[in-house]
């Protein structure tokens, strides 16, 4: 016997966000009382119990499309009027709100049962409810995301890009469309390219003396403006206009988890370098360079003009799905602190007991960390690594950033060396870090002679420390950037 299909309900949702019941049935009881009708003179109109009508109009009930009907004949009006989303006058606006937040988690997470807003009560007080209900919610989003949630999150992203080959096929798709809708030949992307890309979204670039030191640049989404300091005019803009830009193109909203504020940054970072640098174009170039046995980071840098750790970055998003090459990236502070990581080569980084690499201590025998005492900086610093895992090679370089020096470093199994320059080095090392003293303990003489007589100040970067994210914008000053905006908007 075949199945009838359920007929459709004729009932509203009552999480609408733009027609709830809420507002709903306070523009019941606005037209009603407006007309000088009664609850029960309402009532008997449409044929039901006072009760119930008055449990519409609280918004503990939904009505269902036909007794809207039948309410809006009784009350001489269009069923358009008890449907529009927009309150009718401000004290309806506040009532809603208020009743709107007392059904929500905070009031429920603080015990405080709902009641009734009655007309006695003063409008200042309910926008006193309201701000400290907005307060409240403010304090946990920055208390939302501890130090071991934001592990966690790094953790099970980590993960995901693993299953992924760190290759992200939709995010390839999007830099695909935007670069042929501002017909981009292939290829590098020039700086013309990157302004072409602003005026497609709707944006106009103003370099500013003047922008907030939290902020890399800042959308004025509604002028249609994009600002960038002065100071990056003088060098290649490309990279902070890009990324200002791939939120927009991603949809991006205000995060609400330390989770959706990681995997949007990721998604940003991503979505940049494959502007930057095309897929087709750089598989290309690496499909050839392997043919030759010379593939090279610093050839994809020079080749794109882009920084090291942006050609290495692109290099591990496109090595193992399209070259077969399983590979592990490392980003290292001066400090020794890994502050960036990602392997899917079988490498074994230290981690902690959640699993997580980054604020971990690198080796100290590592090339990320080697590569420190080299006093070459003109050309990159390659090394073998014998672990109990196995061997791996890896191609090394350090870059300055506003905290530090840091080390970035590309590195396969030595199965794979073959297909990559550098691979004749006589650089050789020997990692245990899995075991103990290796470089977790120093050795048990100088323990001996030191310990208890030394207090060293910790130089980590700062991120890691960090409770992130703090608000909607963690690490921005809100108040600095808002102020910035007023005083540049068009008059």
């Amino acid at each position: 016997m075949a199945t009838r299909a359920p007929a459709p309900s004729t009932s509203l949702p009552i999480d609408d966000e733009e027609v709830d019941t809420l507002t709903i049935g306070r523009r019941i009881r606005q037209l009603r009382t407006a007309r000088g009708m009664t609850l029960d003179d309402l009532a008997q109109a449409v044929g039901r119990a006072p009760s119930q009508l008055s449990m519409i109009e609280n918004g503990h009930r939904e009505a269902k499309l036909t007794l809207l009907q039948t309410i809006a004949r009784a009350l001489e009006c269009k069923l358009d009027a008890l449907l529009d989303a927009e309150p009718l006058d401000p004290r309806t606006a506040l009532e809603v709100s208020v009743e709107r937040a007392m059904r929500g988690q905070t009031f429920q997470a603080l015990g405080i049962a709902p009641f009734r807003v009655g007309r006695s009560v003063p409008d200042e007080v309910l926008a006193a409810m309201l701000a400290l209900q907005g307060e409240i919610e403010r304090l946990r989003e920055e208390r939302s995301a501890t130090p071991e949630e934001a592990r966690r999150a790094n953790v099970a992203l980590r993960r995901l890009m693993r299953t992924q080959d760190n290759h992200f096929p939709e995010l390839e798709a999007e830099a695909s469309r935007v670069l042929s809708a501002v017909d981009h030949p292939g290829g590098p992307l020039t700086q013309r390219a990157a302004s072409d890309i602003a005026a497609h979204l709707g944006f106009s670039l103003h370099y500013v003396p003047d922008l907030p030191s939290s902020t890399r640049s800042i959308a004025d989404v509604k002028n249609g403006r994009l600002y960038l300091s002065t100071g990056v005019a003088k060098g290649d803009p490309r990279t902070a206009v890009l990324q200002a830009l791939s939120s927009r193109l991603l949809g991006h909203g205000e995060p609400t988890s330390y989770d959706e504020f990681l995997r949007q940054r990721v998604e940003t970072n991503y979505l940049t370098g494959a502007l930057l640098m095309p897929e087709g174009d750089v598989v290309t170039a690496l499909r050839e360079a392997k043919e030759r046995r010379a593939i090279s980071i610093e050839d994809l840098r020079d080749a794109y003009s882009v920084s090291y750790e942006t050609a290495a970055h692109r290099f591990t998003n496109l090595a193992t799905v399209h070259l077969g090459i399983p590979v592990h990236f490392l980003k290292v502070h001066e400090s020794g602190t890994i502050t960036k990581a990602y392997e899917n080569d079988d490498v074994n980084f230290p981690t902690d007991r959640l699993g997580s690499i980054e604020g971990q201590m690198c080796c100290r025998r590592w090339t990320s960390r080697v590569v420190f005492d080299v006093d070459d900086r003109f050309n990159p610093y390659y090394q073998y690594t014998d672990t109990g895992n196995g061997t791996y090679w890896c191609t090394a370089r350090v870059e300055q950033s506003s905290e530090g020096a840091h080390s970035v470093s590309v590195g396969v199994r030595f199965d794979d060396t073959k297909w990559f320059r550098g691979r004749d080095t006589a650089n050789r090392g020997v990692s245990r870090h899995a075991v103990e003293t290796c470089c977790r303990r120093a050795p048990v003489e100088l323990e001996a002679a030191w310990r208890g007589a030394a207090w060293p100040n910790v130089r980590t970067p700062r991120t890691l420390l960090a409770t992130l994210p703090t608000g909607a914008f963690p690490g921005v000053d809100t108040t600095e950037m808002y102020e910035f905006l007023e005083g540049h908007a068009p008059s």
